[in-house]
C-alpha cells in the first residue's frame, strides 16, 4: 500500500493546485476550448499520471506500478464512453461550447468526492466479506464474495456492451434523468442561460439556469458510469485503496482535455466500444477466477494495453462512411 506520508499530501497538493490554476488563471476568461489548448492540457495531465507512476515506483516498486499503470488506463477507457454521453448532453440542452469547460469542472469536483466515497468505502466492505479458507479444485482458497459479484456482473456486462449494437443515447430525454429531475424539485429552472452563471433573477425571482441542470446530469451521468469502472479497477488491488483512488482520480482529471480534443473526432473511434467490452470481460474473468489462479498486475496493463491500442487502430482502419442523415 502506497502509505508514505509525502506521497500522500504531494498528490493533494499536485491536484488542488492544478485545479486552481485551470479555473483561476488558465480558464478564467470564459472561451471555447480549441482542438490546440484541449492537446497540451492533454499531454499535462498524462505526462503527470506517468510522473506520478514514476514516484509510486521508487517508493514501492514495480508491482505497485504495475497496479497504478493498469488501474490507470482500464479507468481512462472506460471513461471515453462518457464523453460520447457528454456529448449528447450538451447538444440535448444546446449549451454554447464556451460554458463547456465549466460543467465539466465542476463535474470533476463532485467525481473526486464520490469516488473517494465509492473506492474507499468498497475497499472496507471488501475487507469484510472474505468467506472462511475451503478446498476447491485441489487449492486451498479464500473466496470473496463481494469482488465474485463484482466479477460477474463485469463479465455480464461487457457481453451486453458487446451484443448491445447501436446505443440508445441519440433519442434520450436528459431533462428526465435523475440529476435534471433533482434540480427541477428544488429549483425553479429558467428556459434561458444567463452567461456561466448557475442561478439567475427574473422578475424579482431567483431561478436555476440550464447550466446547473446539464451539471446535474453530468454528475449523475458520471456515477452511472463509475458502477462500470470502480469494479473494474478492484480487480487490480482490492487492498490498496490509495493506489486506485490516485490513478482513478488522475485518469478523470484529463478526462475533460480528451473531451474537447476528440469531441470532433469521436465519430472516428466507433470500434473502441468492442474494445472496452473485452476489457470488462476479461477484468470480471480475473475477478472471478483470483482465488485459483492469480493472473499478475503486469500481464493485466499488457492485455489492457493491447486491446486498446488493437481497438483504436481498427477504428481509424475501418472509419464508417457518413450516412446522408449524418451529414
Amino acid at each position: 500500500m502506497i502509505n508514505h506520508p509525502g506521497v500522500i499530501v504531494g498528490f493533494a497538493v499536485l491536484v488542488v493546485v492544478m485545479l486552481l490554476l485551470d479555473l483561476g488563471v488558465f480558464n478564467r476568461k470564459v472561451h471555447a476550448v480549441s482542438s490546440k489548448e484541449a492537446a497540451i492540457w492533454s499531454v499535462v495531465w498524462i505526462t503527470l499520471s506517468m510522473a506520478f507512476s514514476g514516484v509510486v515506483y521508487y517508493i514501492s516498486g514495480f508491482e505497485k506500478f504495475t497496479q497504478f499503470q493498469s488501474a490507470y488506463w482500464i479507468e481512462k477507457a472506460l471513461s471515453v464512453d462518457n464523453l460520447f454521453v457528454f456529448i449528447l448532453v450538451f447538444g440535448f440542452f444546446n449549451v454554447p461550447k464556451e460554458y463547456h469547460h465549466k460543467v465539466l469542472f465542476w463535474g470533476i469536483i463532485g467525481a473526486l468526492l464520490f469516488r473517494a466515497i465509492f473506492i474507499f468505502a468498497g475497499v472496507g466492505l471488501i475487507n469484510l466479506t472474505y468467506l472462511p479458507e475451503m478446498e476447491l479444485f485441489g487449492h486451498n482458497v479464500r473466496i470473496n464474495i463481494v469482488l465474485l459479484l463484482f466479477g460477474l456482473f463485469l463479465i455480464y456486462a461487457g457481453i451486453k456492451s458487446w451484443a448491445g449494437g447501436e446505443d440508445d443515447d441519440d433519442d434520450k430525454d436528459f431533462s428526465k434523468s435523475a440529476g435534471a429531475r433533482l434540480i427541477y424539485r428544488f429549483f425553479k429552472v429558467s428556459k434561458e442561460f444567463d452567461g456561466g452563471n448557475f442561478f439567475t433573477i427574473e422578475n424579482g425571482i431567483k431561478m436555476a439556469t440550464p447550466l446547473l441542470v446539464v451539471v446535474a446530469v453530468v454528475e449523475f451521468t458520471d456515477l452511472l458510469f463509475a458502477v462500470d469502472s470502480i469494479p473494474a479497477i478492484f480487480a487490480i488491488a482490492p487492498d490498496d485503496p490509495l493506489i486506485l483512488y490516485t490513478s482513478n482520480i488522475f485518469a478523470i482529471l484529463g478526462l475533460r482535455a480528451l473531451y474537447f480534443l476528440l469531441a470532433n473526432f469521436i465519430h472516428m473511434f466507433s470500434l473502441l466500444k468492442y474494445g472496452l467490452a473485452i476489457i470488462l470481460t476479461f477484468i470480471g474473468i480475473k475477478m472471478v477466477v483470483a482465488p485459483i489462479y492469480h493472473i499478475s498486475s503486469p500481464l493485466s496493463l499488457s492485455i489492457v494495453g493491447g486491446v486498446l491500442i488493437l481497438s483504436v487502430i481498427a477504428s481509424l482502419i475501418f472509419v464508417p462512411k457518413e450516412t446522408p442523415e449524418a451529414k
